[in-house]
């Protein structure tokens, strides 16, 4: 499931948003996206929602709903909001003590980053 999410996720990076940092954990998933001129973060979402549900329901041979209707969402102030923000999406998997060391867990883009 992580991979087929982290697939989707990534699959339109740099054609139609730029993704700046992203976590897939067992219940949830973090995901911090820059949308390009014209793309709206709501129809992205829908987009992955959709795919991955329905890719998902059929490895695990069910229907229905499978992600929640909604999401949350936040307006990056400043650079150092953004940074902050980054940290905080790599670090989930060693704060939920699943890794010792971000860089450790497959499902982020912390394991591509010199730090972590």
């Amino acid at each position: 499931m992580a991979e087929l999410v982290q697939t989707a996720i990534l699959h339109f990076d740099g054609e139609r948003y730029r993704i700046l940092a992203w976590c897939i954990m067992p219940n949830h998933v973090h995901v911090v996206v820059e949308p390009f001129d014209g793309q709206r973060l709501g129809a992205i979402l829908h987009s992955w929602k959709s795919f991955t549900a329905n890719k998902a329901n059929l490895l695990v041979r069910r229907t229905g709903t499978f992600w929640h209707d909604d999401y949350f969402d936040r307006y990056m102030r400043d650079e150092d909001h953004l940074t902050r923000t980054i940290h905080y999406v790599e670090q989930n998997p060693v704060r939920a003590g699943l890794v010792d060391t971000a860089g450790n867990w497959l499902w982020s883009s912390a394991r591509f980053r010199r730090h972590s």
